[in-house]
């Protein structure tokens, strides 16, 4: 770290503006340059990540003193980051009290809402008065707290009774009890609830923080708002890669490495490979239909793309609807009429259209031969019955998903829009082969 007064002419927000483009050591380097009081804010405001990637930069009594300047929360996802040896190494260079505290909070899964939460939060017992519960919050601030949104009630075995708002606490009468002040009827998040659900519960409810409880309902900790604002980058980060059909990525795209980043992506490139293979295999199955009418194969593209866009449509919408709590396992019927309904209006406009296109050519160009217009007839037919079974695939994959307990983002577009493909051709060839039968075929 530079000396007090020394100047570098590197400010936190010119480093914030090439953080991006820097590699890990050239971010340690361009973050040593700070001065103090910069620095202090900026590290704080980095992902746990990016504090990692700096920690290990830092010889010994830096990296101390960066990680005991997070809160413990803070501390234990910065941990997590770093290889197991240097982890061990620096959770026993924390005082005890704050090392039982991020080793407590390392204990959970990093999705689950005790790896969210703080450990640091207003308590106050019931038979304390508002004037008594007031001074005591006060020291509590002074000591320990990170943030201050609700006191909560406690018993001695630590369990929470209630909740009392600072509003309430101070236009109480200073002798009367919290117990009469407090709301025992409360929003809470298990200490296993998943992070998603965590922050579904915080919007719902419109709560600036959320107590933890474990399964004897003993108070942990709380997740508070500015905690839920990263998961949900996070979160939508990771549907946006599995929606693309890759893997999530474990590190920002330029921090990841190149053989990391192909392994990533491979590995869905390889399963939607195979899948397309079935497309070509079901394609050698018409080879008579196809050598006989070649006109038949300049429309497979429009019908196999017409499927997979309708199916990625409806796969997308109904994946949000999942994510943000508006649609549950029990309305797969719901959504499957409603598809229903979509696929075959979305299908007749489709269909019209190619119709109208079809037509249109063999009137004023005669580009389909004799039976150009029994031809454009196939075509709408196959669309209407495409973009239905595309509709319908996309709607159920992800109610499948889920009740395997999978991610539903799995449901990926170009994963539904393989799937649409195969069955586009088999619908296209078969109707072409009961509608040409004894003309073209």
């Amino acid at each position: 770290m530079t000396a007090a007064g020394e100047t570098t002419g590197l400010s936190a927000q010119d480093l914030r503006e090439i953080w991006p483009v820097l590699d890990a050591g050239e971010r340690t380097q361009g973050f040593s340059l700070l001065e103090r009081e910069e620095a202090v804010d900026f590290f704080q405001s980095l992902s746990a990540f990016s504090q990692a990637q700096i920690v290990e930069g830092l010889h010994g009594s830096e990296r101390r003193l960066w990680l005991r300047s997070l809160a413990p929360d803070d501390a234990a996802d910065l941990l997590q980051e770093l290889d197991p040896e240097l982890r061990t190494e620096l959770l026993d260079e924390l005082d005890p009290p704050t090392r039982h505290e991020v080793a407590a909070l390392m204990a959970y899964a990093q999705d689950d809402a005790g790896g969210l939460m703080s450990p640091r939060y207003a308590r106050i017992r019931s038979e304390q008065t508002a004037d008594e519960a007031i001074r005591y919050l006060r020291r509590q601030a002074r000591d320990q707290l990170e943030t201050i949104y609700y006191a909560y009630v406690l018993d001695s075995t630590q369990r929470l009774l209630g909740v009392v708002s600072f509003r309430e606490l101070f236009a109480a009468a200073p002798d009367r009890p919290v117990r009469e002040l407090m709301s025992d009827s409360f929003i809470f998040a298990p200490d296993d609830m998943d992070q998603e659900e965590v922050a579904r519960l915080l919007a719902r409810h419109d709560l600036l923080a959320l107590p933890v409880v474990d399964a004897a309902g003993r108070m942990k900790g709380i997740v508070t708002v500015d905690d839920i604002v990263d998961v949900v980058q996070e979160e939508a980060t990771e549907d946006a890669h599995k929606a693309a059909g890759m893997q999530a990525l474990d590190a920002p795209y330029l921090q990841t490495g190149m053989l990391e980043m192909v392994r990533k992506r491979a590995v869905w490139l390889t399963v939607l490979f195979l899948g397309q293979t079935l497309t070509a295999s079901a394609m050698g199955h018409f080879e008579e239909e196809i050598a006989s009418a070649v006109v038949l194969a300049l429309f497979v593209p429009l019908i196999v793309s017409s499927g997979g866009n309708s199916g990625s449509q409806t796969t997308t919408l109904v994946i949000r609807a999942m994510a943000l709590g508006e649609v549950q396992l029990r309305d797969w019927w719901r959504i499957l009429r409603r598809e229903l309904v979509s696929g075959l209006v979305l299908g007749a406009i489709l269909a019209t259209l190619g119709l109208l296109r079809i037509v249109a050519w063999q009137t004023f160009f005669g580009a389909y031969g004799d039976l150009g217009y029994l031809v454009a007839v196939t075509v709408a037919a196959s669309l209407v019955g495409v973009v239905v079974v595309g509709t319908l695939c996309g709607a159920m994959l992800p109610f499948v998903l889920r009740l395997a307990g999978a991610d539903p983002a799995s449901a990926s577009a170009p994963f539904v829009a393989t799937l649409v493909d195969v069955s586009g051709v088999v619908i296209y060839f078969t109707l072409a082969r009961l509608l040409l039968s004894g003309s073209l075929l």
